[in-house]
């Protein structure tokens, strides 16, 4: 919670869900609000205004990320990012990656987050080096998020399997 409101990119949407529904039940509301409000959480309007029920596919498309996609998507990009980040990039291109990491830090959506970011950038500075560098700083930052939410850590040796190359296998060229 951030000014008295809950963040919904900085928690999953059941938890925002709880917390909506908490904060409506403190307010005072008619009974016919309340029901109005029960029924348009359970069904979704389209176009045509006619009801429909609200599956996680018509959540994906049509609300806002909560923290677990937006986590998600966003370590996608960044580890997409460096495994294309050239193995010897110019000064130029050296400087510009730090500048976005930079910006990122200061501006992504979820302030505990963001916070936790900037402190990990300011202990163990983004290497620009090379792409193996930036790919596994990167690699050592999300591993600490993993850590922090109790998630399996990721074997670094394996980033540009996982975000350049794909499996050996060939699985993912099918």
């Amino acid at each position: 919670m951030k000014d008295g409101k809950p963040c919904r990119v900085c928690v999953d949407f059941k938890t925002w869900s709880k917390l909506e529904k908490t904060k409506a039940k403190t307010e005072k509301t008619s009974n016919v609000k309340e029901q109005e409000s029960e029924k348009s959480n359970a069904e979704a309007r389209p176009i045509d205004n006619k009801p429909q029920k609200v599956t996680e596919e018509w959540k994906q498309n049509n609300c806002p990320a909560d923290v677990e996609t937006l986590g998600r998507h966003t370590w996608t990009l960044l580890h997409t990012m460096a495994a294309y980040y050239p193995e010897r990039p110019s000064p130029s291109q050296q400087e510009s990656m730090k500048m976005f990491m930079k910006t990122f830090s200061e501006n992504y959506p979820c302030w505990f987050c963001k916070n936790d970011f900037q402190k990990d950038i300011e202990t163990d500075p983004i290497n620009v080096k090379n792409r193996e560098t930036l790919s596994q700083w990167l690699c050592r930052r999300h591993n600490k998020v993993n850590e922090k939410l109790g998630k399996k850590q990721f074997d670094c040796s394996k980033v540009f399997e996982r975000w350049l190359t794909g499996p050996p296998s060939g699985e993912c060229d099918q």
